[in-house]
């Protein structure tokens, strides 16, 4: 049985609370409305998919409690912190036990860098909706935020959308939707996923088409 309405409401702000207090956000890309963006499209798919609640909510919730900076030697380790840290929380505060492991693998799953494959429907959803928070509007949104934290230049003046080059972003910030969001929706692992990946995408090529026309020739921008 899940919990109750109440039940899962005073767990959710054990969660955030928890979250709080780690001061694990190191950007404007992952701060508190990222999180709670990501549980509610995690919420989405996992109706969608049929997958446990128990596991998909506490896992979005704790996805990013620890977060190391985008440009850090030891990045792709922070999912497996994190999923550690869940885990030592969730066991403290006395989170039904039978489903700590497979939220702290749904955890240790969910990055991008952190190579590490999700082996449930659950750990499925929870990589998903945070991949498609990368994706769409807000997706271009905290992009553009990590590389003016980063001080990195919006394009490169002389092949702006890699017409001739391969994406290098760690230098440019438009070329971090070449060298990962654009390639976003073929990893997405659920069917409703996939739906909405493929949608925030085209929006995202919109956008290029459009600031292509806005752009001057890279001739005369040299």
């Amino acid at each position: 049985m899940p919990p109750s309405t109440d039940a899962w409401a005073l767990w959710e702000d054990r969660f955030a609370d928890f979250l709080d207090a780690q001061a694990a956000a190191t950007d404007a890309a992952h701060d508190r409305a990222h999180v709670e963006r990501v549980v509610a499209t995690a919420r989405r798919l996992a109706r969608a998919e049929n997958a446990q609640m128990d596991v998909v909510v506490p896992a979005a919730w704790l996805h990013d409690c620890v977060v190391l900076p985008k440009d850090a030697p030891d990045r792709a380790q922070a999912s497996r912190r994190a999923a550690e840290a869940a885990q030592d929380f969730l066991t403290e505060e006395g989170y039904p036990e039978r489903w700590i492991p497979d939220i702290k693998h749904a955890i240790a799953a969910h990055s991008y860098s952190g190579d590490v494959a999700p082996e449930t429907i659950e750990a499925k959803v929870v990589q998903d909706a945070d991949r498609l928070d990368a994706l769409g509007a807000i997706g271009l949104a905290r992009c553009f935020a990590v590389g003016g934290a980063l001080e990195r230049p919006l394009y490169d003046p002389d092949d702006p959308f890699c017409d001739h080059r391969v994406p290098d972003d760690d230098t440019y910030t438009l070329d971090h939707v070449y060298a990962k969001l654009l390639r976003l929706p073929e990893t997405m692992k659920t069917e409703a996923g996939q739906e909405e990946a493929d949608r925030r995408a085209t929006f995202l090529r919109r956008y290029l088409d459009q600031l292509r026309e806005e752009l001057p020739e890279p001739s005369a921008a040299s």
